[in-house]
């Protein structure tokens, strides 16, 4: 099997996060062919970037977690990040995984172990350790819980605002059912842009928390 080869993108960023990790800065040099991790160790030390820092950013570009969403009326309602460990968690890891979570989430949650598998849960909050052929997969999950009710209200209000307004017309009744049909369709306009508005910032601090765990945990202790 060939060794891994590194492009000039990923280059970069393992060079820029061993940098973090060690609080320095560090040069970047590549060729058209892309760096084995023995040639980018080579080019750390000439830096000063320990080899250990750079093949722990090394790894953690092949550890990426997998980002899923989940949508209702286009908009998102539920994030999830699924990161395969290729090792299996300690006791003490998983331990200081849950006082992560209860630490960026602010909630203590419920613990609860079923044979291999372990899990952390806050209402819709949901962190699990599953059992793999190669160790550990670590899946995140949560869903905003009054979105979709919310959403689907405003939509009802809005429909029926539809059907009152058409059988008006129909029973030449319009002008004394307009300001009701006017005031319920505001409504619901009202209730379905507050939802929409909020839900794209809650989507990616959500992401970017759990991002920021699964790049943690993916790594072994070092």
């Amino acid at each position: 099997m060939s060794e891994r080869r590194y492009s000039d993108e990923e280059v970069a960023a393992i060079f820029r996060d061993a940098a973090e990790g060690q609080g320095t800065g560090a040069l970047q040099r590549t060729d058209g062919d892309g760096l084995t991790l023995s040639e980018i160790q080579s080019i750390g030390r000439e830096v000063g970037l320990a080899p250990d820092l750079v093949t722990r950013a090394a790894l953690s570009l092949d550890l990426k977690p997998q980002a899923m969403s989940e949508t209702f009326l286009a908009l998102p309602i539920g994030v999830e990040r699924i990161v395969a460990l290729n090792r299996t968690l300690t006791d003490a890891e998983w331990e200081n995984l849950v006082g992560e979570l209860r630490s960026t989430f602010r909630a203590k949650g419920r613990l609860s172990t079923s044979g291999a598998f372990r899990e952390w849960t806050n209402g819709n909050l949901q962190a699990l350790l599953e059992p793999t052929a190669t160790g550990h997969r670590l899946r995140l999950r949560t869903t905003k819980g009054n979105a979709r009710p919310m959403l689907g209200v405003s939509a009802a209000m809005l429909g029926m605002s539809l059907v009152t307004w058409g059988s008006a017309v129909l029973a030449g009744q319009l002008g004394p059912a307009l300001p009701g049909v006017a005031m319920l369709a505001m409504m619901g306009i009202g209730l379905f842009t507050a939802t929409a508005l909020q839900l794209p910032s809650w989507a990616r601090l959500r992401g970017r928390q759990m991002d920021d765990i699964a790049a943690r945990v993916a790594l072994p202790p070092g």
